[in-house]
């Protein structure tokens, strides 16, 4: 059997793009449909009952495009809203747990940090998930409210004053407490991986949520029979606010030139609840 139906992405932004490239890597044959929030980004700074709002207009977006599974490539919509998905008629993936199995199985010393935007930390999936499968372990919390508009700026080199000593403030109170592994609780985040590192030191192992998650849709495609055996590897990209920008750092993110064809722009307020067409 095959199914050549696109897998659907979203993100408030452009992080999501992190998780596009990974998946692309494991499945290169897939097509994939990606909406990136940029009118609304980010989505870490708003209420419980905002963040699920975008999540069911980003979700019924996707669905209007026939997509075959859906990834929320967003560690604020994974954290706090991924309920919203309880309904839906297709599979769907969020990037808290995996990620969370990534780090227990990563860590020699049970010790294990996590960035995050205000709301995921404030939500404490991770935290509470991490426990139930390492009850011995000790997990130290960080927002890191600047790292998303830093991305979005495209400010992100490890060679940055800025971008490294804004690292470092975010990263220190973690690393004070003997962390070995640090889970990245944004897609946004792993763009300042490299900065990240720097700080970090050889002696900390960063959790991508992108590499965790594409592992675990191959699996779920392969073990389905949803994989697309006819010819793919297309991607398409939406955005909610203007293109021109969102090219510019894609093509960046993912290494290759994006195409102004490719990019749409979407009012993405008209899919709201139980709007599925």
């Amino acid at each position: 059997m095959s199914d050549s139906r696109a897998i659907g992405v979203f993100d408030s932004g452009l992080g999501g793009l992190t998780v596009v490239k990974e998946i692309v890597k494991q499945l290169p044959n897939e097509n994939i449909v990606y909406f990136g929030d940029t009118g609304r980004v980010p989505y870490g700074t708003r209420s419980r009952d905002t963040i699920r709002k975008y999540a069911i207009e980003d979700e019924n977006f996707l669905l209007s495009h026939d997509v075959k599974l859906i990834v929320a490539a967003c560690g604020t919509v994974s954290s706090v809203a991924a309920d919203t998905a309880d309904t839906l008629p297709i599979p769907f993936v969020e990037v808290v747990s995996h990620s969370v199995k990534s780090a227990v199985e990563a860590t020699r010393s049970g010790k294990i940090g996590i960035l995050g935007t205000a709301a995921t930390i404030a939500s404490g999936a991770h935290k509470k998930q991490i426990l139930e499968l390492l009850p011995d372990g000790e997990v130290y919390e960080n927002s890191a409210p600047l790292f998303v508009p830093l991305v979005e700026e495209g400010w992100y080199s490890a060679e940055d004053v800025v971008v490294l000593n804004t690292v470092e403030r975010y990263l220190k109170p973690l690393l004070d407490k003997g962390i070995d592994t640090l889970i990245l609780g944004c897609t946004h985040y792993p763009v300042l991986s490299e900065a990240i590192a720097k700080i970090a030191g050889d002696g900390v192992t960063l959790i991508n949520m992108g590499v965790s998650v594409s592992e675990y849709v191959k699996e779920y495609l392969e073990n389905n029979n949803m994989l697309n055996s006819q010819n793919g590897g297309k991607t398409s990209f939406f955005v909610s606010d203007k293109t021109d920008s969102f090219r510019n750092i894609a093509s960046i993110l993912l290494g290759e030139e994006i195409d102004e064809n490719k990019v749409k722009q979407v009012s993405i307020g008209t899919y709201d609840e139980g709007s599925t067409d």
